[in-house]
C-alpha cells in the first residue's frame, strides 16, 4: 500500500516505526527538516518538507495516488483540512487526529462530507481503554475480535490464585470453563505456553474466551471482584475530562485533583457531577487528606511519568485495589513490574494499534487477510484476526495432524455465530474466522502459520 503520513510527532513516529518493514510505500510530510531527515536515514520512506495541509505539497508527496493519508498535526483544524485537501486530489482514505471535545459531534456528523474515513482522539481513546480496565476490575487489558464477540483479555496470576503451580494440561482437566491461555509474560520476556508450562505468581496471563464464557472463568478461579465505585484521578489533562465524564454518567463517585486552579475551575464547571479538588496530586498528605484510603480506583493522568508511577506506588501501598498509570515514554516500561504497576496506558500507542489495524483491514482489501491486530506485551506478540476466504490445503483437517510455526497459537476459531476455543480435533473451515496469536511480526495471511 502507498501510505502518507503528515505529521511526525509521537503518535506519527510510533506508527511509522509499527509500519516499517511491513513493505508498504510510505512517505512523511513535516514542516521540521531536521526531523524528517532524521527519520530518512533510519526509515525506508520519502519525504517531503513543508505544509502538509497545502495542495502543491500534497501533490509533490504523491498524495493523488496514494490508498491511505494519515494526518497527525497538532492542529484539529490544519488535520481536518489537510484531509479535505487530500481527498480532492484523490487519495482512496484518509486518517484525522482530532482532540478537541468542543469538535466531537459535528465532526461525526460531517465526517462522510469532509472526506474523512476515520477519527482518532488520543485523549478519548485512552479513556475509553481507562474506562474498561475500572469497569473490568479482574482485567488488566481486553482486546475485541470479531466485532466484540471474542475477547482476549489479560490477567494477572496474583497471590492465592487458583491458577499458581497448575500446569495448562492440569488447569484443562480441573476446570469446567473452556479458555485458551495464548501468551504469558513473566518479567521482560513472554511465551506461547505449551501443555506442560507451569503458572507462577506475577504472571500476565493472556487468554481468549467470548464474553459469557471469560465471566464463568473468572469465577470459577476465583477471580470475580466486587464493582469499583469510589474514584480518584490526578491530573486536570483531556484525558481525565473525558475519563471522568464517562464515569460519572455510570454513578461512580469521582473526585479529581488538577494542580492548576484554573483548570481546576473549568473542569469544576464541565463536570457538575464530579468533585474537583484544586491541589498536588503528587503530594501524599494531600491524598491521604483526600480520602486515597478508601478509593477503589486511583488513576495517574499528569504530564510527568515519574510523577504518576510514584503517587501509583503509593496508591498500592496504600491498598487502592486498581491503580491505573499513564506512561508515555518507552524507556521506562521496563521496571513496572519490578515497582508493582500492573495496570498502564500509553495514549500513543493506543491510537497507534488502532491505526495498525486499520491499516491492516485496508490491505485486507489489496492482498493481505488481516481483519484485526492488536499488539500486547510492549509489541512482543501480535494478536492476529484473519478470514479463511480462498481454498486452502490445511482446511478440514484436525489441527493436531497440521505443523504450526514455532511460537504461533491458533487461539480461536469463529464460524458464523459459534467460537469454537480450538483443540487437536478442531479443523478450519473456508469462511471461519481465525485469531492467531505469535511473536512473529509481520504475518499477512493465514498461509504464513503453517510450516
Amino acid at each position: 500500500m502507498k501510505i502518507v503520513i503528515i505529521g511526525l510527532g509521537t503518535i506519527g513516529k510510533t506508527i511509522l516505526k509499527n509500519l516499517s518493514g511491513e513493505g508498504h510505500d510510505i512517505t512523511i510530510i513535516d514542516e521540521n527538516n531536521d526531523k524528517i531527515e532524521e527519520l530518512i536515514e533510519k526509515y525506508d520512506v520519502s519525504a517531503v518538507v513543508g505544509n502538509g495541509a497545502c495542495f502543491d505539497i500534497q501533490k509533490e508527496a504523491g498524495v493523488k495516488d496514494a490508498d491511505l493519508a494519515i494526518v497527525l498535526t497538532d492542529s484539529d483544524e490544519l488535520n481536518v483540512f489537510a484531509c479535505l485537501v487530500a481527498k480532492k486530489i484523490g487519495v482512496k482514505n484518509t486518517i484525522a487526529r482530532v482532540r478537541n471535545p468542543d469538535y466531537k459531534n459535528q465532526i461525526m456528523e460531517m465526517k462522510d462530507e469532509l472526506g474523512i474515513s476515520m477519527i482518532v482522539n488520543p485523549e478519548k481513546d485512552t479513556a475509553t481503554e481507562i474506562f474498561n480496565l475500572i469497569n473490568l476490575p479482574s482485567i488488566a487489558e481486553v482486546d475485541h475480535f470479531a466485532k466484540g464477540r471474542v475477547l482476549l483479555v489479560e490477567i494477572v496470576a496474583e497471590k492465592g490464585s487458583y491458577l499458581i503451580g497448575e500446569t495448562l494440561i492440569s488447569l484443562g482437566k480441573k476446570l469446567k470453563t473452556k479458555v485458551l491461555i495464548c501468551a504469558v509474560q513473566r518479567g521482560h520476556s513472554v511465551t506461547i505456553p505449551g501443555g506442560n508450562f507451569v503458572i507462577e505468581e506475577g504472571d500476565r496471563i493472556h487468554l481468549t474466551a467470548n464474553a459469557k464464557t471469560l465471566r464463568d472463568f473468572l469465577a470459577e478461579v476465583n477471580l470475580i471482584r466486587s464493582p469499583l465505585k469510589n474514584i480518584m484521578i490526578i491530573g486536570g489533562s483531556r484525558i481525565a475530562y473525558y475519563l471522568a465524564d464517562e464515569l460519572s454518567k455510570k454513578k461512580y463517585n469521582i473526585k479529581l485533583i488538577e494542580s492548576d486552579k484554573a483548570i481546576a475551575e473549568e473542569l469544576a464547571d464541565e463536570l457538575p457531577k464530579v468533585t474537583v479538588i484544586h491541589g498536588n496530586g503528587a503530594q501524599h498528605d494531600l491524598l491521604i487528606e483526600e480520602g486515597i484510603e478508601a478509593m477503589d480506583a486511583f488513576v495517574a493522568l499528569t504530564n510527568i511519568d515519574e510523577e504518576n508511577m510514584i503517587a501509583s506506588m503509593f496508591a498500592n501501598k496504600m491498598k487502592v485495589r486498581k491503580a491505573i498509570t499513564q506512561i508515555k515514554n518507552d524507556d521506562l516500561y521496563g521496571m513496572l513490574d519490578e515497582l508493582g504497576i500492573q495496570n498502564n496506558v500509553s495514549p500513543k500507542d493506543i491510537v497507534a494499534d488502532r491505526i495498525i489495524s486499520y491499516i491492516r483491514a485496508l490491505a485486507n482489501t489489496v492482498g493481505s487477510n488481516v481483519l484485526t491486530l492488536y499488539r500486547l506485551v510492549n509489541n512482543q506478540v501480535e494478536a492476529l484476526e484473519f478470514l479463511a476466504k480462498k481454498q486452502e490445503y490445511f482446511y478440514d483437517k484436525p489441527l493436531k495432524e497440521l505443523k504450526t510455526k514455532e511460537n504461533c497459537l491458533i487461539a480461536c476459531i469463529i464460524r458464523q455465530n459459534d467460537v469454537i476455543i480450538p483443540d487437536g480435533n478442531s479443523c478450519i473451515k473456508q469462511g471461519d474466522n481465525v485469531i492467531i496469536v505469535t511473536t512473529h511480526k509481520n504475518f499477512d495471511d493465514l498461509t504464513d502459520v503453517f510450516e
